[in-house]
């Protein structure tokens, strides 16, 4: 797909992969409309796209304001050919040290947002016959690991509901992705791990946000469905997936750390 003119949707636009990835489409002569909670933090992003862009304040957990957000954009541009769903956050907390409060919360931010702004955009895309979805989900959807039970939860329906709706739109035209990244050195981390104790303990697996954003370009560039990163963790996936038990055991020191 070429990204000249195509109007692209981002959630979560105000720091790491989101507002890189925005740069990068307009540096491609496409259009981003950058969505997050805070004007404030949007403008840093807004100052360094070279091009045409949007900047709108919406909350994904709120159903009134998501509605309202994606009717303006439609009313200003017509059209919303590319929605990337980047909204979302990570605590790596015990079991029994969160709250069930703390899991509703969590879920409704990285789950149900994404419901949200995707029924807001379908509607569109199937009268035109055209159009991508982009899910960021993460690795943690695919292998569950200590310490981050809520998170690995909501990966997990983030990923169940792109699949199944890949399936059920796959005759429309429309597109469906998701995007399994494993660490990224952004600020995820400060809210997700505030000791740094997690970070420092897989810095040599860290990839850079300028990294994941180029995959995620990429991805919408070739109408690709799915891209887990970095790519030698598509072979372990595979693997995990024949024998998910033993990998468990094999697995538990590199990959609980937090």
């Amino acid at each position: 797909m070429l990204l000249k003119d195509k109007i692209v949707v981002i959630t979560g636009a105000s720091s790491g992969i989101g507002a890189l990835t925005a740069q990068m489409l307009s540096k491609r002569g496409a259009v981003p409309v950058l969505l997050a909670r805070s004007e404030e933090k949007l403008k840093p992003t807004a100052a360094g796209i070279p091009g045409v862009f949007g900047l709108y304040t919406c909350d994904v957990t709120s159903e009134a304001e998501v509605k309202h957000t994606f009717a303006e954009i439609l009313k200003v541009y017509g059209r919303i050919d590319i929605l990337l769903n980047n909204a979302g956050y990570g605590k790596f907390t015990s079991f029994t040290d969160m709250e069930t409060g703390e899991f509703a919360d969590m879920m409704d931010v990285n789950y149900m947002g994404i419901v949200r702004c995707t029924k807001a955009v379908v509607p569109n895309m199937l009268e035109r016959g055209s159009g991508q979805i982009v899910n960021v989900a993460s690795m943690a959807g695919k292998i569950g690991t200590a310490r981050s039970v809520s998170y690995t939860a909501t990966k997990h329906a983030v990923l169940g509901f792109t699949n199944a709706l890949r399936q059920e739109l796959r005759k429309s035209g429309i597109v469906v992705s998701a995007v399994n990244p494993g660490p990224i050195a952004t600020d995820f981390f400060k809210t997700a791990d505030p000791s740094g104790k997690y970070e420092k303990s897989v810095a040599r697996m860290m990839m850079t946000p300028e990294h994941v954003s180029g995959k995620i370009v990429k991805l919408m560039e070739k109408g690709r469905e799915e891209v887990d990163l970095p790519g030698f963790a598509a072979l372990g996936i595979r693997l995990y997936g024949l024998f998910p038990r033993l990998a468990d055991k094999l697995t538990y020191n590199l990959m609980n750390r937090k």
